[in-house]
């Protein structure tokens, strides 16, 4: 395919309001073009990666067992109610109303018309266990669309679901999904990490994440070089510290003004480890009681734990400083434990503290010495609910943690019946009984892939693609050649030659100088480059080289045609090397 041909406008500046490597690159390279915040139109270049992307998930995913179908992207309300999550996704949730004022939300997921299509063509339990998918736009109202196509507002993703008899059979399907999530990214060629993670308000039980490594990825993953343990930081479980000091004597003490951990210890000269600090929250009564939340001073709380925990508002509400002071009659930085009249979840490393400091309920005083099982009393649980910190030990048992930074492209649920059970699904067994068939979700961000792939795959000049989802596998770059009969000719028969041997050739025709034809061709990515020149062809040869390495070969003409089915076919399975131009 001829450059001139295509719409690839490339550009020499960043756009203004890129933030990380992918979104500059991917605008810079004509890749994609933005409409509006957070929505993106992919221009030739970018939708050839996406259809490349989409195409090994397909295959891995028809080796896994899975069927596709297509779901309307504009739902019904009645779904949502049903199932309970009207209500609960927020604002992220688009809703809208048609001509007759029937209520209806534009797909951020399908969990509710998958369990509805379900309920509406399996009949038998032989059907059992399905596993279906589709590939298809969504869209999630984000509050700040940002990073390009790696927070984008409308995306395109593959969701899958799947469903089971017992818990046997989703567990065998469970393993496939995750070895077909793993299979995908290697085939990219990327370096990831599957993770222990929170599966928010989607999922019901235990899920994994899916992460690219990046050093600009959104998501912390914890893990330890010792093991395979690894952990989204919502989800990695904290181990409970020991505790130095002994149990010593409560006192009451003026601290005029400090209302911080760090004002605190500082007035009563001691570390912020010897504190604790109270965190009111909203409890899932009716009556919109409080609960107060309890972590050691130098800890910071870990907001999926605590919305996990029971009787703990969803999505975890804090309290309003009106709503403290109307309820316990006390400003915030002066609230504590001792003489609390609320429940209490203390996290389980302050709870293993003897004596610690904590605010008297009353302004501007604190107790020093204060101990749990002496002071404090009323409903206290002791609960996971604070970040992991670098050093911390892992819950193996295996040597401290470590953090990477990751950009997470798939995530897989177990929904148990949560889904199911609420839209009162059953299917008879095979002795006639009824049962309410077990869920699994498997969701896969294609179109934020193609962003994960770049901040993973660039150098200082532009996108370096893997040969697994280039948009070309060839880049031909002829220097002077609307001057140059012989450039134009050999550059013509090795862009024929190639697309004879089924590799897609980009041929960069255009009346440009070279040094511009040269910073396109690093910029956009293509894995093979062959250099076509008046001054190589006198001497018989052309250059050819990787995107990925600085070496230059050179080669005759002759030879470029096999060079390039090596080069394109290593490692990569037959139905990528062999595709159409």
């Amino acid at each position: 395919m001829k450059f001139s041909e295509l719409i690839i406008p490339t550009l020499r500046e960043a756009p203004a309001d890129a933030e990380v490597a992918s979104h500059v690159l991917l605008v810079r390279g004509g890749f994609i073009r933005r409409l509006a915040s957070g929505s993106y139109n992919w221009l030739p270049l970018g939708l050839r990666v996406l259809k490349n992307i989409e195409r090994i998930v397909r295959e891995e995913l028809e080796r896994a067992g899975a069927q596709e179908i297509l779901m309307p992207v504009v739902q019904p309300a009645e779904l949502w109610r049903e199932s309970g999550r009207w209500d609960v996704m927020g604002p992220e949730l688009l809703r809208l109303t048609d001509r007759h004022d029937r209520e209806y939300c534009v797909s951020p997921t399908q969990e509710e018309v998958v369990t509805d299509l379900f309920r509406r063509v399996i009949t038998s339990y032989r059907q059992l266990p399905c596993n279906l998918y589709h590939i298809q736009t969504k869209f999630r109202d984000e509050i700040r669309p940002r990073f390009g196509l790696m927070r984008a507002r409308e995306f395109i993703m593959k969701d899958g679901y799947s469903f089971h008899l017992d818990e046997e059979s989703f567990e065998e399907t469970y393993a496939a999904m995750h070895a077909c999530y793993s299979a995908i990214l290697a085939r990219i060629g990327l370096h990831y990490r599957a993770v222990d993670a929170d599966p928010g308000s989607i999922g019901d039980g235990e899920s994994h994440e899916f992460h690219v490594l990046a050093e600009s990825g959104e998501d912390e993953i914890a893990y330890s070089a010792e093991s395979d343990y690894a952990a989204n930081v919502e989800k990695a479980e904290a181990v409970a510290l020991p505790s130095d000091g002994s149990v010593e004597p409560i006192q009451k003490t003026h601290t005029p003004g400090a209302k911080t951990i760090e004002t605190v210890a500082r007035f009563l000269d001691l570390d912020t480890t010897r504190c604790v600090k109270t965190l009111i929250v909203h409890d899932d009564s009716e009556e919109s009681g409080l609960l107060a939340l309890v972590l050691r001073g130098d800890h910071q709380l870990n907001e999926a734990k605590a919305g996990r925990i029971r009787g703990v508002r969803r999505p975890l509400e804090f309290a309003s400083q009106a709503d403290i002071e109307t309820a316990l009659g006390v400003g915030v930085g002066s609230i504590g434990p001792v003489g609390l009249s609320l429940p209490i979840v203390v996290d389980s490393t302050a709870a293993a503290m003897p004596s610690f400091v904590c605010g008297a309920n009353v302004d501007d005083y604190h107790y020093v010495g204060a101990n749990w099982h002496r002071d404090v009393t009323g409903e206290v649980r002791v609960a996971d609910i604070r970040n992991v910190l670098a050093g911390d030990p892992a819950p193996d048992g295996t040597g401290p943690l470590s953090f990477l930074r990751g950009i997470e492209v798939g995530h897989i649920f177990k929904l148990g019946t949560k889904y199911s059970e609420a839209m009162s699904v059953t299917v008879q067994d095979a002795s006639g009984r009824d049962v309410v068939p077990i869920m699994g979700c498997y969701g896969f961000g294609v179109s934020r892939m193609v962003a994960a792939i770049v901040e993973q795959c660039h150098d200082e000049d532009g996108v370096v693609w893997p040969d697994a989802v280039a948009p070309f596998d060839v880049h031909i770059v002829a220097l002077n050649n609307t001057k140059s009969t012989d450039v134009q000719t050999v550059a013509e028969r090795l862009h024929d030659g190639l697309q004879a041997a089924g590799l897609a050739v980009l041929f960069d025709d255009r009346d440009e100088r070279p040094g511009v034809k040269f910073a396109d061709a690093d910029l956009i990515g293509i894995p093979n480059r062959i250099t076509v020149g008046d001054r190589g062809l006198k001497e018989g040869i052309v250059e050819y080289r990787r995107r990925s390495e600085s070496d230059v070969q050179k080669l005759s003409p002759d030879a470029v045609v096999g060079t390039c089915e090596d080069a394109v076919g290593d490692g990569l399975v037959p139905s990528r090397v062999r595709r159409p131009s």
